[in-house]
């Protein structure tokens, strides 16, 4: 089995596992640099699971910034049939991509 972590920014859950690439809303960080990510719900190192509660007490996931993208375009449209009315609106949610280096 292979070490893995459970992470949480941005409100959302990700398993992640060294040199994955995953996409978490927008941090402020630049292209190129290290992240910390503190919130660490559990971690695996291929044997042996630690649960948090909330979090994993000193452990922590080491991220680089691969760039900053922005999500496909989702779409939200109102309609009353017969009345005339009708309301589109669009949003793109900014994204990072990160690559994880290591797990500790």
């Amino acid at each position: 089995m292979e070490a893995y972590a459970v992470i949480e920014t941005g409100g959302k859950q990700y398993r992640v596992k060294p040199n994955d690439t995953l996409r978490v809303e927008r941090l402020d960080s630049p292209v190129g640099q290290q992240v910390q990510l503190e919130k660490v719900l559990a971690v695996s190192d291929g044997s042996a699971l630690k649960l948090g509660t909330p979090d994993v007490q000193g452990a922590s996931v080491t991220s680089t910034v691969i760039e900053h993208v922005l999500a496909d375009k989702v779409v939200s449209f109102k309609k009353k049939r017969r009345k005339g009315y009708h309301r589109k609106q669009g949003h793109r949610q900014q994204l990072t991509v990160l690559r994880v280096d290591t797990i500790a």
